[in-house]
């Protein structure tokens, strides 16, 4: 497990009882869960003149469908922002406020500014915007929907760059995720510098490298 580290709470979800007019973007971010990479996070807002159909939850969708619709909401979006937060932040702060702080920097980078953000989930990151959070919002919200693809599709790209680099683990195939063949990996190959040091399963990996002959 990731460690835990003190620091301020992102603050509660806002309901102002109302939605002021203008641009909404949806945040959502991908690679939470994975021993290895940063964590993506994408921030999009949609022309309501140029809806794009069968845009969902990225988990739902195969990787033919989220490659389609990722090419179509980078040329139909009024504008797409997408952010990082290396490994080395994840283990500095720990993976919620890394995947809170890549999230703020998705949307500060927007090309746009929008009147209001809609961020999958229950935290929010600190944002100079009005904001809300929303439980299930990539599957409730078409602007977090296409988020979610967003980050999901760059990070899968990401994951293939990571498989060029270090073949032997196969990043290719589980993104990173504590899969068997993973963890197969990570015991007979040690970690590699994009794994996360802060996850158990690589602190692990680690200790046991250090501890067997020379």
């Amino acid at each position: 497990m990731p460690s835990r580290k003190s620091s301020k709470a992102a603050p509660e979800q806002l309901d102002l009882g109302w939605h002021p007019p203008g641009l909404v973007a949806g945040v959502d971010e991908a690679g939470c869960g994975p021993l290895a990479g940063p964590v993506v996070a994408a921030a999009v807002i949609l022309d309501d003149q140029a809806p794009i159909e069968g845009l969902a939850d990225s988990k739902v969708l195969s990787a033919r469908q989220r490659e389609r619709l990722f090419d179509e909401i980078q040329a139909r979006a009024l504008c797409v922002s997408i952010a990082l937060a290396s490994v080395e932040e994840i283990d500095t702060l720990n993976i919620l406020h890394a995947r809170l702080l890549a999230m703020k920097r998705a949307v500060e980078t927007l090309r746009l500014l929008p009147k209001r953000v809609m961020v999958d989930g229950n935290r929010l990151p600190v944002l100079r915007f009005p904001a809300e959070a929303v439980v299930g919002g990539d599957a409730k919200v078409p602007a977090i929907s296409a988020a979610s693809i967003v980050a999901k599709v760059h990070r899968d790209r990401l994951c293939a760059e990571l498989h060029a680099r270090w073949p032997d683990y196969g990043f290719d195939g589980h993104k990173g995720y504590p899969t068997r063949v993973h963890l197969d990996a990570l015991r007979r190959l040690g970690a590699c510098p994009e794994h996360r040091r802060s996850f158990a399963p690589v602190r692990a990996a680690l200790e046991a490298a250090e501890k067997s002959p020379a």
